[in-house]
């Protein structure tokens, strides 16, 4: 059974269809990469998955219990968490203080409980010597780092990436690689939507593609960008 399945989800905001009869399922330790052009779908996909935004039709199934119409709290407690394109921690709070927030919230434990744990994830994603430093203070990699450390905390089956790589430098990107590659072979199932493609597909071993809010394409990484169609949607080739 998979861990995460999708069923003709559907989204509209009046006339504009953000969200259109999307289907495919995530298989438990699966890492699943998600592309598509700006204005694709692919936050709001994250936004459904979540609870964020309510579906107007289909269903959404985690480890085959129907989640479509619970409140994003009750996902994260099953087991759901992300990350968000434009970090958003606490900025007044210690590195430490936001994963013990995180950790605490996301499960329903003491921080005391958490505590432990929170310092793991911090030694696990390169931050335990930031970890008395305010998070106002950071820069973009340790944000990004920090972004990846609180969804950690709430302890995921599942974890949501959105673009966790975007405007980093090749070192810095690839040290997060590294970083999320790690985390994928510990068992963790992701879904990462990414426009730096060399950086997800040395993760993910498949990849969906979304044009329009409708799944245009779905498979391999090479098959996916051979793909006439979507060398011209995704990348502005004319071929």
């Amino acid at each position: 059974m998979p861990i995460l399945a999708l069923d003709t989800v559907s989204k509209s905001f009046g006339a504009l269809k953000v969200a259109d009869s999307i289907s495919f399922a995530l298989e438990e330790g699966e890492a699943l990469g998600v592309i598509g052009p700006n204005g694709a779908g692919k936050s709001t996909l994250f936004n459904l998955i979540t609870g964020n935004i309510r579906v107007d039709a289909g269903t959404i199934l985690l480890d085959g219990v129907d989640v479509t119409r619970q409140p994003p709290m009750a996902r994260c407690l099953a087991g759901v968490g992300r990350t968000f394109q434009i970090p958003q921690p606490f900025q007044k709070l210690t590195v430490f203080e936001n994963l013990l927030v995180a950790g605490a919230f996301g499960s329903r434990r003491t921080e005391r409980e958490v505590s432990e744990r929170c310092a793991d994830i911090l030694v696990e994603t390169g931050l335990i010597q930031k970890a008395n430093q305010q998070a106002g203070s950071l820069g973009l990699l340790q944000r990004k780092r920090l972004e990846l450390a609180r969804a950690l905390a709430t302890d995921p089956k599942i974890l949501l990436l959105d673009e966790i790589a975007g405007g980093l430098t090749e070192g810095e990107c690839h040290e997060l690689v590294e970083t999320v590659r790690a985390i994928h072979r510990r068992g963790v199932s992701i879904i990462w939507v990414e426009h730096v493609l060399h950086a997800l597909t040395s993760v993910v071993s498949r990849l969906v593609v979304l044009h329009f809010g409708r799944v245009i394409g779905m498979g391999q990484p090479d098959a996916i960008m051979a793909s006439q169609e979507v060398r011209e949607i995704y990348l502005g080739i004319d071929v």
